[in-house]
């Protein structure tokens, strides 16, 4: 006889994704799964530029402030994943959950070597030998999480920009924000006029049920067309209602890549948290991962990217020159 844990788990399994709609949890699900196959050659050196590692709590406790709490996502699951996709290399971006606290991305860099990167979260405590110290471990970046919290203040993200540009200082690093539309409108000036690379998650939070006329798309445009700033079309599944292939997401990622492939990056947004507010759910309470199939994600890269210098631009040689692999 199954045990319910059992029952549960090949309910979960059965349910997978909705045709349409936003994607289902599944219960108790870990985050190595089974993707689709690649219908397409990955060009050699390819880089999935969003992922994060979530570590044992005992060793990497999470921030006691976090807005959700999410399911483990080890090291060892990610390479098996990245292995599926063909892909070599990867940027290790820090989750909001952990805040300032660097040392689970930083110990998932060590144990990737040199075919990682990351993207970590600072504050004004943080030493010029300590941000020294995360340059030689491979970090490349600050980030910048406006959106998971909710946060929409102009103001805020304005201050905070500034201060991720004061505390980059000389070194060639980048800011990598994740905010919506109207905020990125609000700091456009900052944007354009940036001494240091900007790069957007996310398709820079555009919504495919608004289309290429939604407010702000236009201005994120210009500052990829102008080379001012990059865009992730990554984790399509956070703008889109067309699940497993998120197909409307079609539109903006045109647009973004016509104006100007050479600002495009790729990022699967493993282990795809469950960032939500869901009702009955505490921020304490394990939010487990949305069920994505990521080798559905990357085939429709390459529906985006049609030809296979523009896969090569976007998967190898973009993130090359941005996280100096």
């Amino acid at each position: 006889m199954l045990s319910r844990r059992a029952i549960l788990k090949s309910a979960a399994a059965a349910a997978g994704l909705q045709a349409f709609g936003r994607p289902k949890t599944a219960l108790g699900a870990s985050p190595l799964r089974s993707v689709t196959p690649v219908n397409f050659d990955v060009p050699a050196g390819a880089c999935d530029c969003h992922t994060h590692v979530i570590g044992d709590s005992a060793k990497f406790p999470l921030s006691p402030s976090r807005s959700y709490t999410p399911a483990p996502a080890s090291v060892e699951e990610l390479q098996a994943l990245h292995r599926a996709l063909h892909i070599a290399r990867v940027v290790i971006v820090q989750p909001s959950v952990y805040g300032t606290d660097n040392r689970c991305t930083l110990d998932a860099m060590r144990q990737l070597g040199p075919a990682a990167r990351g993207i970590a979260v600072v504050d004004e405590q943080a030493s010029a030998s300590a941000l020294d110290d995360m340059e030689g471990a491979g970090i490349r970046g600050i980030r910048i999480n406006l959106a998971t919290a909710g946060q929409t203040d102009p103001d805020l993200a304005r201050r905070r920009f500034d201060a991720a540009v004061q505390r980059i200082g000389a070194r060639k690093w980048h800011i990598q924000m994740y905010a919506t539309l109207p905020v990125i409108a609000a700091i456009h000036s900052r944007v354009a006029a940036s001494p240091v690379p900007v790069v957007f998650d996310h398709f820079g939070g555009a919504q495919a049920a608004r289309g290429v006329g939604q407010e702000g798309f236009d201005g994120l445009i210009e500052l990829v067309r102008t080379g001012r700033a990059y865009v992730k079309v990554s984790a399509p599944y956070r703008g889109s209602s067309q699940a497993p292939a998120f197909a409307d997401m079609t539109p903006l990622a045109d647009a973004l890549i016509g104006a100007n492939i050479e600002r495009i990056l790729w990022g699967s947004d493993w282990p795809h948290p469950d960032t939500r507010v869901a009702p009955g759910r505490s921020p304490m309470d394990v939010a487990p991962h949305l069920s994505i199939d990521d080798g559905i994600a990357i085939n429709q890269l390459a529906r985006w990217a049609s030809t296979p210098a523009a896969r090569e631009r976007i998967l190898v040689d973009n993130p090359a020159a941005l996280y100096r692999f």
